[in-house]
């Protein structure tokens, strides 16, 4: 029979490899602990050894693309390079303070249906080349949702959404369409989850978002001080303002930390930091915070912290208190904020959530192949028309702002 020598925490012992280990921790600690299964690599000596510690929750490990062929598959053209590029510097100019247009990230909740999404795009970009003097927009474009629970987790993790998990599949049909909407002239906003997924879509993208679970996230945090956007760092689900000023904070400081490189390789990144980060209100399970007083209580605190005091402000989650048709509202008052010069001066930027056809629709009880076209899985949304709507508002604010301020310093009172 084989006999294997077996290494537990520096110490050795011959056993049989048919041999049950003894004693087994479920002896020790009770039959609810893990019971290891035994594995076989090579210690230093060339010797099979069984290791009982690691991958005992792993259930299959699956290959992955490097990110460098998926960019290879997948260039980016001049005109991408155009529109990502003019995105960039737009949101940055706002976010610094050094444009007065208002930026707008506006979009899908979730990207499931790319064909839906590229008719979105195409309105949206129609939309945007009119009232592109006021607003400066661009397309939400999720391809990741952070789940409280569980639930589908977006169209890279699972782009077939019957639970397949075809990662790879994911990732191609994503960054083909980012660079499919940067060709028409649209550039994107994502929110980023994790630090590999932006090897294989950051150079597509305009504007990122960390969303209000990740804020707090030291590796979130690290992650957006070194990505080539603007980043927004949303408030905590509790409605903590400081934890995304703390981000912001942190983000502006260079980190060194573990990711991996274009070709997929482990490696140590080293960054200078991200100082085109801000805060977006997006409400919390109390109750919204899209309000004045809560808007200079926000501002207040960028002061103090000494950063900018400009905030962006979600129309939707906490803020709509989940109802899709109170974004509408919320848009109201923030477009009634801009047109006042005492509120004036520290909103530079809105959410919201628009599809092409209103509400949501459950995946779990329809099934990918029942869903309506051009309709949420995920949060609800606006419609198309009512999005033009506040849009419209909105951009009327803007120019009401700018009207004012170029009296106001025609008067000498400024």
């Amino acid at each position: 029979m084989q006999r294997l020598r077996l290494n537990i925490f520096g110490g050795g012992k011959v056993v049989n490899k048919q041999e049950r280990i003894h004693p087994h921790p479920s002896e020790i600690h009770g039959d609810n602990m893990l019971k290891p299964t035994l594995t076989h690599s090579r210690s230093h000596s060339g010797s099979s050894v069984v290791n009982v510690l690691d991958d005992l929750r792993v259930k299959n490990v699956r290959p992955l693309i490097p990110p460098q062929i998926l960019m290879e598959d997948y260039p980016v053209s001049h005109a991408a390079i155009n529109t990502i590029t003019a995105g960039r510097i737009g949101a940055d100019a706002i976010v610094k303070g050094q444009d007065d247009r208002l930026l707008v990230i506006v979009g899908p909740c979730s990207i499931h249906d790319t064909t839906a999404g590229l008719e979105y795009a195409k309105l949206l970009k129609a939309y945007a080349d009119g009232a592109k003097d006021h607003l400066h927009i661009l397309m939400r474009t999720y391809f990741e949702k952070p789940r409280t629970t569980v639930g589908w987790k977006g169209l890279i993790n699972d782009p077939s959404l019957d639970g397949s998990f075809q990662i790879n599949k994911g990732l191609r049909i994503a960054r083909g369409f980012l660079l499919e909407c940067a060709d028409l002239g649209v550039p994107v906003a994502v929110e980023f989850l994790d630090q590999i997924s932006p090897q294989y879509i950051a150079d597509t993208v305009s504007w990122g978002a960390i969303g209000a679970r990740t804020t707090e996230s030291q590796c979130h945090r690290e992650l957006a001080s070194g990505l080539s956007t603007p980043v927004g760092f949303k408030n905590g689900t509790n409605g903590s303002v400081g934890i995304a000023i703390d981000a912001i904070r942190a983000a502006k400081s260079g980190h060194v930390f573990l990711s991996v490189t274009k070709q997929g390789i482990s490696a140590i990144v080293e960054t200078n930091g991200n100082d085109a980060c801000h805060v977006i209100l997006r409400g919390s399970n109390t109750g919204p915070n899209f309000s004045s007083s809560h808007i200079k209580e926000c501002v207040q605190e960028l002061s103090k912290a000494g950063l900018k005091p400009l905030v962006m402000v979600d129309c939707s989650h906490g803020n709509s208190e989940k109802k899709h048709e109170r974004q509408l509202v919320v848009a109201e008052d923030i477009a009634t904020q801009l047109e006042n010069p005492e509120t004036q001066d520290h909103i530079m930027g809105v959410m919201i959530e628009s599809n092409l056809v209103e509400g949501k629709q459950s995946l779990e009880s329809l099934g990918p192949n029942k869903l309506a076209y051009g309709q949420s899985i995920t949060d609800a949304c606006l419609d198309w028309e009512s999005t033009k709507k506040a849009l419209d508002r909105l951009k009327a604010a803007v120019g009401q702002r700018r009207a004012q301020k170029l009296a106001a310093k025609s008067s000498g009172s400024v």
